[in-house]
């Protein structure tokens, strides 16, 4: 299920499973939109991929034609699809994103349900889980945030360490309704190396199919390959999906973040462990200093960069086929529908 409706899954093509085109990721507390943002020159550039909360603006991704250019260099690659797991509390925008898929004649699919606690107000911090899972079956059944537009998997569910009350049930409402939709989950967990862990032990208890499952930013949870696999181990799919992002300095606290290349060599492990169908990847674009257009490396880097680095370093075509459509194509596949969700 795309914003613009559903499809065959065999048209999805080369997919980005983790993406942010229209969201806004400022502090609520911090959404002033008449406020003049920071322009991103040559000057600042860095800064602003080094330190991207210091200058006001960088983490809202408004801008409609922007967004669509954008998503057309990614076509103009090769790219077909792109997952936009932005959920409740980051601002998601369906008509946005139908727009953005018209103008870039690129797919788009839209994530439902709701992000960290933070980012949420009372009314929505109250809500039950039964209220969440209706929520959330509304969203990929009938339309999301006041449109007609449905999603087409679940999340990204946010996460924090510790896991707050809101967000357990959060949890176990999307476990519930994957149950009954078979829709992907995809999760952002909490910055410790026990999150993953609990969320699953969460998700299973509730409902859901670990096997559709995907617990997101492998780069900054983990800093050894081993406990990657031992996740994946769990029959969860474990998601890289901070390609592009290549700084010692981690934006969300103190954390070794790897290379592209170095998370190569990770997925080259899971590989070699039998768990190549258990791997996603991405780049979790969510600030404007990343786009092409304003000096980053923008949603084609993985097939303008990292591709011609998996041949360069042994990968085989059908390893990086693997990766980039055949694991996307069977998480948006609605299990019985022929459906792509």
């Amino acid at each position: 299920m795309t914003v613009l409706g559903p499809m065959p899954p065999d048209a999805l093509g080369p997919t980005l499973l983790h993406e942010h085109l229209l969201c806004d990721l400022r502090p609520l507390g911090g959404r002033n939109d008449g406020e003049p943002e920071v322009e991103i020159t040559l000057a600042n550039a860095f800064a602003a991929k080094y330190r991207p909360g210091e200058l006001r603006g960088n983490y809202r991704l408004g801008d409609v034609w922007r967004a669509g250019a954008e998503a057309e260099a990614f076509g103009a690659l090769g790219g077909q699809t792109i997952v936009d797991v932005t959920t409740g509390g980051i601002r998601p925008d369906p008509a946005g994103l139908a727009a953005v898929s018209r103008a870039s004649n690129v797919r788009v699919v839209l994530g439902a349900g709701f992000y960290t606690a933070e980012f949420q107000d009372e009314n929505t911090l109250g809500l039950s889980v039964e209220a969440l899972e209706e929520a959330i079956l509304h969203q990929l059944g009938q339309g999301a945030w006041g449109t007609s537009i449905r999603c087409g998997l679940i999340g990204e569910i946010g996460c924090s360490w510790p896991l707050h009350p809101f967000e357990r049930r959060c949890l176990q409402a999307a476990a519930r309704a994957q149950a009954k939709t078979g829709a992907a989950l995809t999760i952002h967990p909490g910055r410790h190396p026990d999150a993953p862990f609990e969320i699953l032990a969460i998700v299973e208890k509730a409902g859901g199919d670990i096997s559709r499952t995907i617990i997101d930013h492998m780069d900054r949870t983990y800093f050894d390959d081993g406990e990657v696999v031992s996740l994946a181990r769990c029959g969860c799919v474990v998601e890289f999906d901070f390609f592009g992002i290549e700084t010692s300095k981690y934006w969300g606290g103190v954390a070794d973040l790897p290379t592209d290349w170095m998370r190569l060599r990770a997925i080259r492990r899971l590989f070699e462990a039998g768990l190549g169908d258990r791997i996603a990847v991405s780049h979790d674009i969510c600030t404007r200093a990343r786009l092409k257009s304003q000096g980053g490396h923008g949603y084609g880097h993985l097939l303008e960069n990292v591709v011609p680095l998996m041949r360069e370093r042994g990968f085989g075509e059908g390893e990086i086929e693997t990766l980039l459509v055949t694991t996307p194509r069977r998480l948006l596949t609605l299990p019985g529908t022929g459906a792509d969700a």
